[in-house]
């Protein structure tokens, strides 16, 4: 399910429910999709660090041609791990709302559509928008379900860490294969899924690492309702652990070429002593076979 609205210093922007634009029906959703649209705007509500827009001065010197963005953590990603020239280039921020990546990457020249899961966290890139007469558009939909984009109609995705709230991740690669146009690059980060084999209590509230969990791990199977609660409420965002099969492998059995890798310490809790929490991946869709 997506929907998509574009905002511009020429059009009024749009909120949900307002012509152009509908929020989702969270009966008509895959339940998970659903807790997490509603968690994220929660989030939103909550002013969780990675739902703040960036201010005037961040696109200002975007504009400038000083920018830059983040897949894992606080690290900026290589300038060289980006195509020559972001003017004019075609760019999907895939679960990537928030007001952060989206408008910086419209403000140094390209053309962004913005796909988040929920609604609050896309209205953050229009408000950006908005307000520093950005082109950008923004669409509502499940981060597996590219349909409402054409084959090769990008030349960047850029996918932040985000597929850690979604069950499954090989249909993520695939889509994202099909509309890079050949030569397109994929950016993504990911988590480390070692980091999910912790006791998320000892680790939040005593700063311990206690092993616990088998892997792959998931919120929904590994802890009971009445302890997800206690931890991070009851409505927090559903996790789920990717193996570096489904994470790496699976890019690979898209089609794509590696070709560029980080990996970064997680920016909070006990374990950035010890392993990093997360990974970064660059990757390139093969240019299209030349006929004889």
């Amino acid at each position: 399910m997506t929907e998509a609205t574009t905002v511009s210093a020429h059009n009024e922007m749009q909120a949900p429910g307002h012509s152009g634009y509908r929020s989702g029906v969270a009966s008509e959703l895959d339940p998970v999709v659903a807790h997490n649209r509603s968690a994220w705007d929660r989030e939103v509500d909550s002013g969780s660090e990675w739902t703040v827009p960036v201010g005037p001065e961040v696109i200002a010197a975007a504009r400038a041609g000083s920018w830059s963005v983040v897949l894992i953590g606080y690290d900026p990603v290589p300038r060289d791990w980006f195509p020559a020239t972001l003017a004019g280039a075609d760019v999907l921020c895939l679960a990537s709302g928030g007001g952060q990546q989206g408008p910086v990457l419209a403000a140094a020249g390209a053309r962004v559509t913005v796909l988040d899961n929920s609604p609050r966290q896309l209205a953050q890139d229009r408000m950006v928008a908005d307000r520093e007469s950005l082109e950008l558009t923004t669409v509502l939909g499940d981060m597996r379900d590219l349909s409402a984009f054409g084959d090769a109609s990008f030349d960047l995705v850029f996918h932040p860490v985000s597929n850690v709230f979604c069950p499954e991740i090989e249909p993520v690669w695939r889509e994202c294969f099909r509309v890079l146009r050949p030569g397109g690059i994929l950016l993504a980060g990911f988590m480390n899924p070692d980091v999910f084999i912790f006791d998320a209590d000892a680790s939040e509230n005593r700063d311990e690492l206690v092993v616990r969990h088998a892997l792959p791990y998931s919120d929904l199977t590994h802890l009971s309702a009445e302890e997800r609660a206690r931890l991070w409420g009851q409505d927090a965002p559903v996790e789920y652990s990717h193996s570096l099969t489904e994470q790496i492998g699976g890019q690979l059995a898209a089609g794509f070429v590696i070709t560029a890798f980080r990996e970064r310490p997680h920016h909070a809790g006990p374990t950035a002593a010890y392993l990093p929490g997360y990974f970064a991946t660059g990757a390139r869709k093969p240019e299209a076979v030349r006929q004889a």
